[in-house]
């Protein structure tokens, strides 16, 4: 007797590893978000007229979801290594656009703005360039 069961699992296995690097990519927004909301008012309270300055604005921005992000890496247990290179696709995207709002070809809001949005794709090239590491 011949099971199909057997047939199946690699394409259930597949669709849950697929699943499974979804929603670790959604845990990582969800933790970047966390420590945005968390650690801002800190940085509003500390640093008085912080808004005032797009470009440190942008990068403390940054900081944060950055922070947020890898301490919930750290408690997934990934890699130094991953933290490090998702936090770099994280920061870099606000760090290439200080170029144009330095020379006046993007607004401060446009920095913040496309900071963010370039982020997630980033973050995603991160891990689909480790895909086997956040498919586990």
């Amino acid at each position: 007797m011949t099971s199909t069961h057997g047939s199946h699992a690699p394409a259930r296995s597949a669709t849950r590893k697929n699943l499974r690097f979804a929603l670790h990519y959604v845990e990582m927004v969800v933790s970047m978000l966390a420590g945005m909301l968390l650690l801002g008012p800190l940085w509003s309270w500390a640093w008085p007229g912080l808004d005032d300055r797009p470009a440190v604005n942008a990068l403390v921005m940054a900081a944060n979801m950055t922070i947020g992000m890898s301490a919930w890496m750290r408690v997934r247990r990934h890699s130094w290594r991953l933290i490090a290179e998702m936090s770099a696709a994280m920061v870099l995207p606000f760090v290439a656009l200080l170029v144009p709002y330095a020379m006046g070809a993007i607004s401060g809001a446009a920095l913040m703005m496309g900071g963010h949005l370039l982020m997630l794709p980033a973050m995603l090239a991160a891990m689909l360039w480790r895909h086997r590491d956040y498919r586990h």
